[in-house]
């Protein structure tokens, strides 16, 4: 007998708001350097967990899948100052700033997706130099609902490269901040993805 695929395995109780079958939650780069007291801390960064705590146990519930990323750079990473990169050093594999935040409860199946894994490359996409589109579409995934750190840089990178890879996008107005380097970077980047053909949406939409 055939094997059932990824997609029909989901289809079971659907139900809540927006989400049918097909649908998938990634939550990027909610790890403790990016908290506030973090290495590279994103402002109000901890805003972000409560929220996706709420959409992980939804999409659950629905028999969705959850995907969570994590930069998980090695000690030299070509990111950071050191070595004439934009950053400090975060996110270092095997230390506590490279750990999903405290409070952030993932399910015990989600997904995990490490990037920028090697000390040559940096990638702010979820998608560049990993398995993700793969393991989307091994699952029947067609649309992501996205949010996480940070707005401006890995999110957007994320969603735009979603959406060139074919994916529907839905970007988590509440569960989403920005770096803001300069002011309106956040503005500007849920713009662009907007633009670019991602839809924008809250909790009250997605579980109501």
């Amino acid at each position: 007998m055939p094997q059932r695929s990824a997609a029909r395995r989901h289809h079971v109780n659907v139900r809540a708001g927006m989400l049918e079958e097909g649908d998938a939650l990634l939550a990027v780069d909610v790890q403790r350097d990016f908290m506030p007291g973090g290495a590279l801390a994103v402002p109000g960064g901890d805003a972000v967990v409560e929220p996706l705590n709420h959409y992980m146990d939804g999409f659950r519930r629905c028999g969705l899948p959850v995907i969570a990323t994590r930069d998980f750079h090695p000690p030299n990473h070509c990111s950071f100052r050191s070595r004439g990169g934009p950053w400090p050093p975060h996110c270092v594999a095997g230390t506590s700033g490279a750990e999903f935040a405290v409070g952030l409860k993932l399910p015990a199946d989600a997904h995990i997706v490490s990037k920028a894994t090697t000390a040559e490359a940096d990638s702010y996409s979820a998608f560049q130099d990993t398995n993700l589109a793969a393991l989307l579409r091994r699952h029947g995934c067609r649309r992501l609902f996205i949010g996480g750190l940070a707005t401006d840089y890995c999110v957007q990178a994320t969603a735009l490269d979603a959406l060139r890879e074919g994916f529907q996008v839905v970007v988590l107005r509440d569960a989403v901040r920005a770096v803001e380097l300069a002011a309106g970077d956040g503005a500007r980047a849920v713009a662009s993805m907007n633009a670019a053909g991602a839809g924008l949406a809250d909790l009250a939409e997605v579980m109501p």
